[in-house]
């Protein structure tokens, strides 16, 4: 099935980068957006339209015609409240009110682990685990979860929210468990996109680890199958890393650094993220 017109937000990002080809591959239009003045070369049947997410006219006009949204615009750390409020806490209610009347169907949500970032890694929680943020950006996205089972239950408007764990290169023991390879970002979002019915879904974004500290079985109906582990990398990283800190909420929680930084500040500078970004 190729749908008429998927719309993407969060293009310019990493993780857009590599789903752009894949989603312009599912469909006749796929409109990229973000707030870049360009992305490079575009896909075919790929086209890009500058938006702000704060800016619900904006918005509104990304969504005319469109079957689903695929929705990863954000900012991507956590900072001061007031800087996250326009972008990740009113850009999701402009995203699923402009995707609601356009008639979208679906919307497709960039979530995070960090919804639920100060539960202990060993508790192994499922996807129907409570809300538990770690910082005001984990609160955006338990915001975004709740606004995403509202408006299913009140307008119908289906949606799939995708709590990622971490979706960059393995370099730190973390990750050996939270690892989300990019074919499996791509699997689970094209999987999030073409199954016939969803309704209101919350699933983790994680690889096949043997670690994985994460329990995905309700969410199985979708289909992802991740074929990635990250246990190929266990050697050297434990290696270089040492023994870690078990009174360190960084460590034993799933938020990571997020769960131990201080309301406001970045976890994203706790963290050795490698930019390898997909380029067209």
């Amino acid at each position: 099935m190729k749908f008429k017109k998927l719309v993407l937000t969060g293009a310019a990002g990493r993780l857009g980068s590599y789903l752009r080809e894949p989603l312009a591959a599912m469909c006749e239009e796929l409109v990229s957006s973000d707030i870049a003045e360009d992305i490079g070369k575009l896909y075919d049947g790929e086209r890009y339209q500058k938006a702000d997410l704060a800016e619900y006219d904006q918005v509104a006009a990304l969504m005319e015609g469109a079957d689903m949204v695929v929705h990863f615009g954000a900012i991507v750390d956590e900072k001061p409240f007031m800087e996250l409020l326009g972008p990740n806490f009113v850009g999701s209610y402009n995203v699923w009110e402009a995707a609601y009347q356009a008639g979208a169907r679906r919307v497709v949500y960039a979530s995070s682990i960090h919804a639920v970032g100060m539960h202990k890694k060993s508790d192994f929680i499922g996807i129907d685990a409570p809300h538990k943020p770690d910082t005001f950006y984990g609160l955006a996205k338990c915001f975004t979860e709740d606004l995403g089972s509202m408006y299913w239950d009140k307008r119908q408007l289906e949606s799939v929210h995708l709590r990622i764990l971490s979706a960059a290169q393995v370099n730190n023991s973390r990750a050996l468990g939270s690892w989300l390879s990019y074919d499996d970002l791509i699997q689970l979002v094209t999987r999030a996109v073409d199954t016939p019915s969803v309704g209101f879904s919350v699933i983790y974004g994680v690889s096949n680890n043997d670690r994985a500290p994460v329990d995905n079985s309700k969410a199985s109906f979708l289909g992802y199958r991740p074929k990635d582990n990250a246990e190929q990398f266990a050697e050297k990283v434990l290696a270089e890393e040492g023994p870690v800190d078990i009174t360190d909420p960084g460590q034993m929680c799933h938020g990571g650094p997020f769960a131990k930084v201080d309301l406001g500040e970045s976890g994203i500078a706790q963290m050795t993220i490698v930019d390898d970004k997909k380029e067209t």
